[in-house]
């Protein structure tokens, strides 16, 4: 696990780090309940080839949700909300996280960071202490770097929601950018999970893309990403979004409720990036032209659909499933931040204090973009510009 090997962390002169930290811990699947913030958590250490990271903040993601709940379940067959407040009466831990293997608590969740490396453990340069980085949220130092295995920061390891956290060292990146903490906290997530998506379907210059819950962090995520590949991208969304989805770069918007056969015609889309699922899948799977691709990454509408296989063999579908990343999908985002070819929508920002009211807020889906949590400075580092 990270940080257990307790080093001597090297800090800059004259730094002492302190003790302990404030965090919200998760301490079992369920409810908001099992959401407890503490004082008293002990700063972690960073070990070998690894780095602390002063946290200026941590944005909130589906998965900290489905988490939290064990949504991640096969005993769950309902949308995420369905359990978002109170959690499930019936989950099987044993495949309760994302990965399929039990969760280990207290866990601090947060695959978001953005912050400043205040100290470095055996392995790293010195040099890097005071960087300003972003922490990939798919890690797979733990993992031997082997195919198709990772870890989510603030699943498999602790995360972001607290004031200190530990990374690897050669999968936290720094970044030059003039965005506010909050900003570059709404990235690492949605925009991957966004990236990951168009990198597997391999979305080119002039393509038509259906994104779907288009206005939330991975969905504003895709339609700038698609944007920025050359696509025509065309958005499914609540109406009263869609002039912000529009401002965003989406070419149209669909309200989510509509035919979208009849809207758009079958066989008139060349890829799918899916984050919602439920049972208007298989629709989706009509718009697409003979050799389209269907990618998916999330299913906060049902993890349930009923799929004609005809469909997919007849008119030579490619479906795929979109977790792992490899490795240049992550990189390539810092360069889209440097560039300012991206920027994230950010809504809110909470105290780290008030994660519940935030997750609260997350669930009833009346905001665009990214809500996010900023920890109390510690003191150790300037690492918040919000």
């Amino acid at each position: 696990m990270t940080g257990e090997v307790l080093t001597a962390a090297r800090t800059e002169a004259g730094v002492d780090l302190p003790k302990t930290m404030e965090a919200a811990v998760l301490t079992g699947h369920g409810g908001l309940d099992k959401l407890e913030y503490r004082t008293d958590v002990a700063v972690p250490r960073p070990g070998q080839g690894e780095v602390l990271i002063e946290v200026g903040a941590s944005a909130i993601n589906n998965t900290d949700i489905n988490t939290r709940i064990g949504w991640y379940s096969k005993a769950v067959s309902s949308e995420t909300n369905a359990g978002g407040a109170a959690g499930f009466e019936t989950i099987t831990d044993d495949d309760a996280a994302w990965s399929g293997q039990a969760l280990t608590f207290p866990r601090i969740q947060g695959a978001d960071v953005c912050g400043r490396i205040v100290a470095v453990g055996d392995g790293v340069s010195s040099e890097r202490i005071g960087e300003r980085v972003l922490v990939r949220n798919m890690l797979r130092t733990y993992v031997d770097y082997r195919p198709y295995e990772c870890w989510t920061f603030g699943s498999e390891c602790d995360g972001g929601f607290a004031q200190f956290t530990v990374a690897p060292s050669r999968e936290t990146h720094a970044v030059n950018s003039d965005w506010s903490d909050a900003e570059l906290a709404a990235i690492p997530c949605a925009y991957s999970t966004a990236e990951n998506m168009l990198h597997r379907a391999g979305v080119c210059t002039g393509e038509r893309v259906v994104v779907t819950g288009a206005s939330g962090g991975v969905g504003l995520a895709a339609v700038q990403l698609a944007k920025r590949r050359g696509a025509v991208v065309i958005a499914i969304c609540s109406p009263e979004k869609a002039e912000q989805v529009l401002a965003q770069g989406a070419d149209q918007t669909l309200d989510r409720g509509a035919d979208i056969v009849a809207a758009l015609g079958k066989n008139s889309v060349d890829v799918i990036c899916d984050i919602v699922g439920g049972p208007k899948t298989s629709t989706l799977l009509d718009v697409l032209r003979s050799g389209g691709r269907y990618a998916v990454a999330g299913a906060i509408n049902g993890p349930i659909a009923e799929i004609d296989l005809r469909t997919i063999y007849l008119k030579d579908l490619t479906l795929f499933g979109c977790t792992f990343q490899d490795d240049e999908v992550f990189e390539n985002l810092v360069p889209y931040i440097e560039a300012n070819e991206i920027h994230p929508v950010v809504s809110r920002t909470y105290p780290l204090a008030d994660i519940a009211v935030a997750q609260e807020d997350f669930l009833s889906k009346k905001h665009t973009g990214k809500l996010v949590l900023l920890p109390p400075a510690a003191g150790t580092a300037d690492s918040r510009n919000a």
